[in-house]
Order: C-alpha cells, then sequence, then structure tokens
C-alpha cells in the first residue's frame, strides 16, 4: 500500500521552508519545526550546546513569560514537546485549529527573539536541569553510558560524530552566556529551520498564517553549518572496550559504519540489520536465542545521518552459562552468512512487511506524519518521502541485503562494547 498523502511547499524570502499537507479529519494542526542544529554542529569542548537550547527555548522570549509557553497552550487543549538529536533540534505541538494563529506566535518569538530572555539565572538553572538528567538516563542507569561509548568507537576523534548529544558535564559546566547567545544566534535562523502544518488548514491558509509571524525574521551574516563530511569506510581497525560493573547480565554491542542516510545503500542496510535482528524470525534471533539459547534477546539501531556515515547497532543479552566469546562468535558466523547467503524470498517478505506495517502506522498519526515532513524536508530536500519511501523499500532486492551486508556489516569491521557482570569482582 503506498501512501498519498497531500503536500504543498514554499519557501519564504527569509529562507525559511514551509510545508502543509492538508487533513480535514480531525480539527486540529501539528505544528512542527526542525532547525538544523544538532550536537554534530558543537565544537570540542562546547558539546551539549544544542541539547541545552531544547531546554533554554521553553523559558521565556522576548514577548513570552518564563513557563508561558506551555501554560498558553495547554489552555488550549494543546500537546508538545521537543527533542535533540545528532542532525537537528525539533519542535512540536498538536492545537486545536483555532489555537494555530497562538502557536505560530509563540514559536516565532522564541525563534527569532529568544536573546532578550536568555538570562545568566535561566542558564544556570537550565544547565543544572540538563545535567541531572544526564545523571538519571546515562550516568546512573546500568549500561547508560554504553552507547555513547559505541558511538566513539565507530568515529574517530574530531569527527561530528564522535559525542553524543547529552555533552559532557565539563562542557555544560564551561558553557558561558556568550557561548550560547552566540550559539543561538549562528544556527536559530530562518533559512536553517523548516516549518510544517499537518491537519485542518489549506496550504494557502497556512502559508499566508507562517509568513505573517516568521517573514520578519532574519538571518544573521555568518554561516550556520559545517560543510559535509566526506564518508567513512568500514572500520580496519576496530576498537574494544570492556567494562565490568553492576548490571543484569552480560551485554554485547557492536557498531558498523552504515552509508549515509537519505541513500538507497542506506535503505538496503537498514533492511540488512532488519533480516538479522529485526523480527522474532531474523536470523540473529533464531540462532542465538531459539536454537543455542545462548542470549535472551537481540535487537538492532541503524541510525541515518546526514553528514556522510550513517552507523548501525546490534545488541544482545548473553543469557546465564554462556560467555561472550560464544555470542560474538555466532553473531560473526551470521554476518559471514549473510554475506554469501542472501535472506530467502520468506525473510525479505517479512522485514519489507514490517516496514510497511510500522510506517503505515506512524503515518496515521497527523503529528509524526509532521515529524517525517520536517524531517526529510531538511535534511534530504525531500518533502514528499513519506509518499515513496516504501517504494524505495519494496524496490531492494536479496542480493542487494546480502551485497550491503558485506560491505558495512562484516564482524572484523565491528566496534565492540561489553559489559559484564559482576557477580562480587570489582567494578570498574
Amino acid at each position: 500500500m503506498r501512501p498519498h498523502y497531500p503536500i504543498a511547499s514554499h519557501r519564504l524570502d527569509n529562507g525559511l521552508r514551509v510545508v502543509v499537507s492538508t487533513d480535514h479529519s480531525v480539527p486540529t494542526v501539528a505544528v512542527n519545526i526542525w532547525v538544523g542544529v544538532g550536537s554534530r554542529h558543537e565544537t570540542p569542548g562546547r558539546t551539549g550546546l544544542a541539547h541545552l537550547f531544547e531546554h533554554l527555548m521553553f523559558q521565556g522570549s522576548q514577548n513570552v513569560a518564563e513557563g508561558e509557553h506551555f501554560s498558553a497552550l495547554l489552555a488550549q487543549g494543546a500537546q508538545m514537546n521537543a527533542t535533540t538529536w545528532v542532525d537537528r533540534t525539533n519542535y512540536f505541538e498538536v492545537v486545536p485549529t483555532g489555537a494555530l494563529d497562538l502557536a505560530l506566535w509563540l514559536e516565532a518569538d522564541r525563534h527569532g527573539r529568544l536573546l532578550p530572555a536568555l538570562t545568566q539565572d535561566n542558564l544556570d538553572n537550565q544547565r543544572d536541569v540538563v545535567k541531572e538528567e544526564k545523571r538519571q538516563r546515562y550516568d546512573n542507569v546500568p549500561y547508560g553510558t554504553a552507547y555513547a561509548e559505541l558511538t566513539g568507537l565507530v568515529f574517530p576523534e574530531g569527527h561530528p560524530y564522535h559525542h553524543t548529544t547529552i555533552g559532557s558535564m565539563d562542557d555544560l559546566d564551561a558553557a558561558s552566556l556568550t557561548d550560547v547567545r552566540d550559539f543561538y544566534s549562528r544556527h536559530y535562523r530562518p533559512n536553517n529551520t523548516v516549518l510544517t502544518l499537518v491537519g485542518d488548514i489549506e496550504p494557502d491558509d497556512g502559508f499566508a498564517l507562517v509568513a505573517k509571524y516568521f517573514d520578519e525574521l532574519t538571518n544573521p551574516e555568518v554561516p550556520a553549518d559545517r560543510p559535509l563530511e566526506q564518508s567513512l569506510p568500514p572500520l580496519s581497525d576496530p576498537g574494544r572496550l570492556e567494562r565490568t560493573c553492576d548490571v543484569p547480565s552480560d551485554r554485547v554491542y557492536l557498531g558498523f559504519r552504515l552509508p549515509a542516510g537519505g541513500t538507497d545503500d542506506f535503505i538496503s542496510a537498514e533492511l540488512a540489520f532488519d533480516v538479522l535482528a529485526g523480527l522474532a524470525t531474523s536470523r540473529l534471533y533464531r540462532r542465538l536465542v531459539r536454537r543455542d539459547q545462548l542470549v535472551t534477546h537481540v535487537s538492532r539501531n541503524a541510525g541515518a545521518r546526514v553528514d556522510g556515515t550513517s552507523m548501525g547497532a546490534l545488541i544482545v543479552d548473553v543469557a546465564d552459562g554462556a560467555t561472550v566469546e560464544q555470542v560474538e562468535e555466532g553473531i560473526g558466523e551470521e554476518l559471514r552468512r549473510l554475506a554469501t547467503e542472501p535472506p530467502t524470498d520468506t525473510e525479505l517478505a517479512a522485514a519489507v512487511a514490517d516496514v510497511e506495517r510500522w510506517w503505515l502506522q506512524s503515518l496515521a498519526q497527523p503529528d509524526e506524519r509532521a515529524d517525517v515532513i520536517s524531517g526529510n524536508t531538511l535534511l534530504y530536500d525531500d518533502p514528499d518521502h513519506l509518499n515513496t519511501y516504501l517504494d524505495r523499500v519494496m524496490a531492494v532486492t536479496a542480493q542487494d541485503i546480502a551485497a550491503s551486508a558485506a560491505a558495512y556489516a562484516r564482524p572484523e569491521s565491528a566496534a565492540v562494547v561489553v559489559y559484564r557482570k559482576a557477580n562480587g569482582k570489582e567494578q570498574n
């Protein structure tokens, strides 16, 4: 089933890209803004600023008091949030149609006039919030730093993706008010932003409303982005990190360099990871969980990145009585097998059907639809991606998947992070 959602695009004179997808089924509008700033735009010694701004953007702006963004929209029955990632920061809300003017006015004020409200008190307050988030989500939970450690092995020192979005405590402490003001001025600009409206509004009306509030925003003279990196080859001498600590079970993480997001090569690699570990019928699940009973759980992640090289990961929880070495040997055998034995028709059909299921299920929600449109417009200049992605998936052949596994998922090219259960040993 191929979706056919209406897409209308427009660019304001200041460079802001606006996309409207009309859906009158419910009297709401999803407002979704992607800004081209993530952790890859940070400089050494100043990591964590992109995520810090996700918090600061809710602390008031020139015409909006602290906390008023939330309170004003919640009073209208809206839902809202924001997230930060390596390539972008996004802000989103779903509002009743009658509250769309209010939502756009609030967004324009913080996306163009935040600096008058960006005080040292606000910075100190939100810096402490982010540091506490780092403690709770990363530093003080089992396996909490594993993915950051794996990322650091996959991408070399100095690469834009070497560090993760949360940043370091030292860098957060070192960030001055001047640093964060300069960061906002450089990156929060209309020609570095996509605004998508999905819901109960016609394109011309949506374009006019956005122009009403965003037309006056201007761009600084300094460039917003850094040049994109060249793609990195698969790791020839991958690193390995092992920890013994208080975790529920031994766990193994394998990290791989994949093609850049938005490419057909990445889609093939993504499907290769699905065949390996994406389903209960996947090869690693059948081999390691059901047959050999060496692991209790397998999962995979193929995270598309725009800056030359993406990252894939395989994660397995080692069963009691099994060893990490047995598990790694089994994974290596299955990786080599996929490179030489393409998926069967049944395996390929199952992987494609699962992609189709979650894709159509996610697009059923207007806010998810708006997010897909914003993201693919910002990163790949492809607002129609939500209508064409499944065609690209269905064009991938079993031989494409085997070739992708042979190129990008070789066991000798895998960075490895191992967490071993302490069992009374000295903990690291």
